[in-house]
C-alpha cells in the first residue's frame, strides 16, 4: 500500500531524531524594514537548511537559483516581485542571502485556490490533509468570533459581515499551507527550518505553529513575534521583540 504524502513525511521524521528548534518561525509586520533586518539575523544565526516564505508560492520558488540569489535585482525579476503586491524587496533579499546553503520553499496561496474556499470549502481548497491540519473541523465559537473581529478589523471595518467567514476560512488555508510546507521542508533537507511570515500566521496559539504541531507533534518550534512602537501583536509566541513603526500613510483613508 502506498503512503499519503503527509504520512510519509511524517515517518520519515519519526526515523531521525529532531532537536531543539526544528523550526524557527519569524514574524512580521510586511512593511517594517526593522522585522525583516531582524529576520535576516536571525536566519544568518540559525543557519537553516531551508526557508519557508509565505510570499512565495511553490512555483516562484523553485525559480530561486544559486545564481539569482547573488544578485538581488536578477532575482526580483525571476520572481516578479513587483507585481507580487508585496513591500520592496530590498526588505526580503538579505533573508535569502542570510543562508545562501538553504533551500528555498514557498508556502504562498495561489488566487485561485482562494477562490476555491467560496465555491467549494475549505477542505476542497486544501486538498490531501486537510482533516491532519484541522480544516475539516469548525473552529470554536469563541475563536471564530475572535477571528472574525480581527479580520474586520484588519480591512477597517469595510467588509460586510458575511465575509468575514470565508476571510476566517482563508487564513485558516494559509496558516495550513506554511505548514504543509514547512513539513516537506524538513523532509527534503531534515530540517532545521526558517519559516519568514506575517505575525497573524507565526502566532503559536492558532497560526501555522499550532497546525504544525498538530500534525508532527514531535517537532520542535520557535516563534518570534515583532511588534511596533510599544504594541505587542496579537497571539502567543515564544519571543516577542519590539521596532519604531515605519511611516506610512492610513490604509482605512481610501474607505472614507
Amino acid at each position: 500500500m502506498r503512503l499519503c504524502a503527509f504520512w510519509a513525511t511524517a515517518l520519515a521524521l519519526l526515523a531521525s531524531p529532531v532537536g531543539a528548534q526544528d523550526v524557527l518561525v519569524l514574524g512580521e509586520v510586511h512593511d517594517n524594514p526593522a522585522h525583516h533586518a531582524v529576520q535576516a539575523a536571525r536566519v544568518a544565526e540559525f543557519a537553516p537548511q531551508a526557508l519557508v516564505f509565505e510570499m512565495l508560492t511553490p512555483d516562484q520558488a523553485t525559480r530561486v537559483t544559486p545564481e539569482l540569489r547573488g544578485d538581488a535585482d536578477a532575482l526580483a525579476a525571476a520572481l516578479d516581485w513587483g507585481g507580487s503586491g508585496w513591500p520592496d524587496f530590498s526588505y526580503y533579499y538579505p533573508i535569502f542571502v542570510a543562508a545562501p546553503q538553504a533551500q528555498v520553499h514557498g508556502a504562498g496561496v495561489p488566487r485561485e485556490d482562494t477562490r476555491t474556499v467560496a465555491e467549494q470549502g475549505l477542505g476542497a481548497a486544501f486538498g490531501e490533509g486537510a482533516k491532519i491540519y484541522g480544516l475539516t473541523a469548525p473552529l470554536t465559537e469563541t475563536q471564530q468570533s475572535a477571528r472574525e473581529a480581527l479580520q474586520a478589523s484588519a480591512h477597517c471595518d469595510a467588509l460586510p459581515p458575511e465575509m468575514l467567514p470565508m476571510m476566517v476560512d482563508i487564513q485558516r488555508l494559509r496558516d495550513a499551507t506554511l505548514a504543509r510546507a514547512t513539513m516537506q521542508a524538513l523532509d527534503q533537507t531534515g530540517g532545521p527550518v526558517a519559516v519568514i511570515t506575517g505575525n497573524g500566521h507565526a502566532r503559536s496559539d492558532w497560526g501555522m505553529p499550532a497546525l504544525l504541531a498538530r500534525a508532527a507533534p514531535m517537532i520542535e518550534i520557535y516563534t518570534l513575534g515583532q511588534g511596533e512602537d510599544g504594541a505587542v501583536p496579537d497571539g502567543i509566541f515564544d519571543e516577542v521583540i519590539i521596532a519604531p513603526a515605519p511611516e506610512r500613510d492610513d490604509p482605512c483613508k481610501a474607505f472614507e
